[in-house]
């Protein structure tokens, strides 16, 4: 079996694929290889999985970079988004807003006020045009009405000292990455992205808490097929991966990589796609955000 990745190794959407990779290869009793292919906000992977043969001996780690939002920032593409068989979701990586401690707040609220009273003067960091960090910084600034500049960067190597060397005033940064900092107290949190508290800062409360309940947007990770490979090849498949992720040895796996694991149902899983689509491209026509 092949398991395709659509980001480089040592990342993690790799350490994510190759734990649970094994531990579904040993359950299934066939070998499992990891196949990096990078490139493209995932498109490069996800077009070598929609061509490759639907007989559930190729899946993919699909995120909601390659089966939702890109579709909504690329006027062509080389695969379809919609064109693959929805196994289930893996797991979700909560995002953490961070400021620099010479932003004068200290909750979401605050923020928002110090925002609004200071119009322009804000700036926020992301990991990069047309991100899960943009957008949901993106998110946030819709719901609550007010403006901060955009400053786009190469991944949090780039964007981490930028915050703390009080370039940019605030950051929507994986858990994972910001937390050292957070502890040392170079950069505050003021709350997370995801609609239940995150398990590694659980004394961080949501954006939804703040004051701005619904909000919700963050990092997924699903374990998708082919379109077209057979039914009781993709219950066979399910059966797996929930397996998989009932296994506490894998969720502690996980753990350094900041990703919750989230078992969902089939159709759980297909509403949610669903759901993050309508709110994706929403998102992404109201900041007029579009990449060739």
């Amino acid at each position: 079996m092949r398991l395709i990745v659509p980001f480089p190794p040592g990342g993690g959407t790799d350490a994510i694929a190759r734990a649970l990779g094994e531990r579904m290869s040993v359950d299934l009793k066939q070998s499992m290889v990891i196949d990096n292919k990078p490139g493209a906000g995932g498109m490069i992977g996800a077009e070598a999985t929609a061509r490759s043969p639907a007989d559930g001996y190729t899946l993919f780690v699909g995120t909601n970079s390659s089966l939702v939002t890109n579709k909504f920032l690329y006027a062509k593409m080389p695969y379809d988004p919609d064109g693959f068989e929805l196994i289930g979701l893996v797991g979700i990586t909560p995002l953490v807003v961070v400021i620099n401690p010479a932003v004068p707040a200290r909750t979401i609220p605050e923020l928002v006020a110090y925002a609004k009273a200071n119009p322009g003067k804000l700036t926020y960091a992301s990991f990069g045009n047309g991100t899960t960090s943009h957008l949901a910084a993106e998110l946030f600034k819709q719901r609550a009405g007010i403006d901060m500049l955009h400053v786009p960067y190469k991944g949090a190597s780039e964007a981490l000292p930028a915050i703390i060397g009080g370039q940019v005033s605030v950051y929507f940064d994986t858990i994972v990455s910001s937390i050292p900092h957070v502890k040392s107290g170079k950069l505050l949190a003021l709350g997370v992205t995801s609609a239940k508290r995150s398990q590694t800062l659980a004394n961080v409360p949501t954006i939804a808490e703040q004051g701005y309940p619904g909000y919700d947007m963050y990092p997924w990770y699903g374990l998708v097929a082919p379109k077209g490979t057979p039914k009781e090849v993709l219950e066979k498949l399910r059966a797996s991966l929930t397996r998989a992720l009932a296994d506490p040895k894998l969720v502690e796996r996980l753990g350094p990589t900041g990703a919750e694991v989230t078992p969902m149902t089939a159709a759980e899983f297909q509403e949610f796609v669903r759901i993050d689509t309508v709110k994706t491209e929403k998102v992404v026509k109201a900041a007029g955000v579009a990449l060739n």
